[in-house]
């Protein structure tokens, strides 16, 4: 929970893609309620317990959440899947606005590898961005269990899917905190 707010305050990329780890997780816990306490709530030696209590709920609530969207085997939260249609819309925005002029110039080459790795993520039916963030959590996930094999698949256009994802949210960050203006003509 703390960690999630603060990854959603500077970087609504990182809070993405920690909370599908954490769904992936809880899933791993058997949704249990003492293997999430033990796992994810009592190492965090620098919480109260109040904090702790605080930190168990909001594990739970995302259980909830979880088997309430029935997602108890897979998929992603529908307040992420918002979100990154938040992010898909930014996007959009930008390939026609002023102000993405240098997005347009990180957008472009991956624009190329996209129907490659539609191929690889076999994922038809989702926007562009979904297809990034699902692209790199794919690669975390290879990571993760050493396989190598399937992470280099996609690993060549990871390289080109980060820049355009970081610039995406930090211009998120950016209008959210209304230091830009997407609609602001160039002086």
């Amino acid at each position: 929970m703390y960690i999630a707010q603060q990854k959603r305050r500077e970087n609504i990329a990182e809070y993405i893609l920690y909370l599908w780890q954490l769904e992936d997780l809880l899933r791993a816990l058997g949704f249990g309620p003492e293997a999430i306490y033990n796992t994810l709530v009592e190492p965090n030696t620098n919480l109260d317990e109040q904090q702790k209590q605080q930190l168990f709920m909001w594990y739970m609530s995302l259980v909830g959440l979880l088997k309430e969207e029935g997602k108890e085997q897979q998929g992603h939260l529908s307040h992420t899947l918002h979100l990154v249609g938040d992010v898909e819309n930014l996007h959009l925005q930008l390939l026609s606005l002023p102000v993405g002029e240098h997005y347009r110039t990180l957008w472009g080459p991956l624009k190329e590898e996209l129907p490659r790795l539609r191929i690889v993520i076999a994922r038809d039916g989702i926007g562009d961005i979904e297809l990034c963030f699902r692209a790199l959590y794919a690669t975390m996930l290879y990571r993760l269990k050493g396989d190598s094999s399937k992470e280099g698949a996609i690993e060549d256009v990871t390289s080109l899917i980060s820049p355009v994802i970081a610039t995406l949210a930090d211009l998120y960050r950016k209008v959210e905190n209304g230091e830009i203006d997407l609609f602001q003509t160039a002086k």
